[in-house]
C-alpha cells in the first residue's frame, strides 16, 4: 500500500476520527477508564535465521560476539522467574492479564502456557519470536506463512486433547480461539492488517495512535486496533529512554489521573505493555504494584482482557447506550 498525501493520513488501514468528532464510548456499568495490561513473553533466539530482521535488542551487558550468555540469560529471566512475580501483582489487583505470546516460547514452555491459562490470562499472538520481526520485506505469501504458524502453534499450544470415547477411535485436538496480535517489536507490513483479519484475529495491539478501540479497514474480516501507549511499555520507558523506576511508577499513575479526569464524557482505555524480565527484577515490582494500586482503587475502573475491550467495543460502538 504505497503512501497517498492527503488530509488526515497517508494510508486506508482505518478511517481518520479525530476524538473531538466522536460519539460517547460508554464501559460496562459506567466505568471511565478500561485498564488492559499486557505481559509479553517472547523467546530470543541464540542466532536469528538467515533472511530475518532483527532491531536491536535490549538485555545484557553490551553487544558482545557469539554467544551471547548475558543477553540471552538475562531475557530468559522473564520467563523463569519475573512471569510469576508479575502474575502475582496483577492478581492481587484483580486484573486478568493480556499475555501476548510467540510460538516459540509456547511450543518450549508448556509449563509457562498452562501457568497462565490457570491465572485467568487471555493469550494472544505475538510471532514467531522476538528474533524474527515483520517488515515490508517479506514477500506476501511468507508474511501469511509466519502469520498462520505462529497462530498454529498458539492455537496447539493452549488448546485441549479431547480423549476418545469407547469405540471412536482415536482422540482429537481441540484448538484454541487466539483473538489478538501484538507483533514481534510491533513490526508490521502493508499488509498485515489484511493477513491478520482473513486468518481469524479480531484484534491488533501494534498502532499506538489512541486512546480508545476503533475499527480497522480490512479487504476480508473484521480487525480492530487496541491501541497501547508506547511511551509507558517499559522498555521504551525503562531501558531505551533511562526513566529511574521511581519515576516510572509516578508515569503511570499520571497518565491513568489524566486519562480518568479527561473520561467524564466519553470511557477512555489505557493499556500498556510489560516485560516480566525487565518489570519482574526484584527491585522494580513494588513500584508496579504501587501503581496499579493506585488505578484499581479509584471508582469506574474496569479491568478486562483485550478480548473482553474489543467485544464489547464493537457491540457498543461511541454513540450508543451500553446494554
Amino acid at each position: 500500500m504505497p503512501a497517498e498525501r492527503r488530509p488526515g493520513m497517508d494510508h486506508e488501514h482505518y478511517e481518520w476520527s479525530p476524538m473531538t468528532s466522536r460519539g460517547a464510548l460508554r464501559w460496562p456499568d459506567g466505568a471511565r477508564i478500561a485498564l488492559c495490561v499486557v505481559v509479553t513473553l517472547e523467546k530470543m533466539e541464540w542466532e536469528a535465521p538467515p533472511g530475518s530482521f532483527t532491531v536491536s535488542l535490549p538485555g545484557g551487558i553490551a553487544d558482545r560476539p557469539f554467544p551471547d550468555y548475558a543477553r540471552v540469560s538475562h531475557r530468559e529471566y522473564g520467563h523463569r522467574v519475573g512471569i510469576f512475580r508479575v502474575l502475582d501483582v496483577l492478581e492481587k489487583h484483580g486484573i486478568r492479564p493480556t499475555v501476548s505470546m510467540d510460538a516459540m516460547t509456547a511450543e518450549a514452555n508448556p509449563y509457562l502456557v498452562e501457568h497462565c491459562l490457570q491465572r485467568g490470562a487471555e493469550i494472544i499472538g505475538h510471532g514467531i519470536s522476538v528474533s524474527r520481526m515483520i517488515t515490508g520485506r517479506m514477500t506476501e505469501e511468507n508474511e501469511e506463512e509466519y502469520v498462520h504458524s505462529s497462530l498454529e502453534a498458539l492455537r496447539r499450544a493452549t488448546g485441549a486433547f479431547q480423549a476418545p470415547t469407547e469405540g471412536s477411535g482415536e482422540g482429537r485436538f481441540e484448538r484454541s480461539e487466539v483473538k489478538g496480535w501484538l507483533g514481534p517489536e510491533h513490526g508490521e507490513s502493508e499488509r498485515t492488517p489484511d493477513i491478520l483479519a482473513a486468518a481469524g484475529v479480531s484484534y491488533v495491539c501494534d498502532w499506538v495512535n489512541d486512546e480508545q478501540p476503533y475499527r480497522m479497514t480490512t479487504s476480508q474480516g473484521e480487525l480492530c486496533a487496541l491501541p497501547l501507549m508506547l511511551e509507558l511499555d517499559d522498555i521504551n520507558a525503562l531501558w531505551d529512554r533511562k526513566v529511574p523506576i521511581d519515576r516510572y511508577a509516578r508515569l503511570l499513575e499520571e497518565s491513568f489521573d489524566g486519562l480518568y479526569e479527561g473520561s467524564r464524557d466519553s470511557g477512555l482505555l489505557m493499556a500498556f505493555n510489560l516485560h516480566p524480565w525487565l518489570i519482574g527484577q526484584p527491585f522494580r515490582i513494588r513500584y508496579l504494584d504501587q501503581a496499579l494500586g493506585h488505578m484499581v482503587r479509584r471508582q469506574g475502573v474496569w479491568a478486562a482482557t483485550g478480548s473482553e475491550i474489543v467485544d464489547w467495543f464493537k457491540a457498543n460502538p461511541p454513540g450508543q447506550q451500553t446494554r
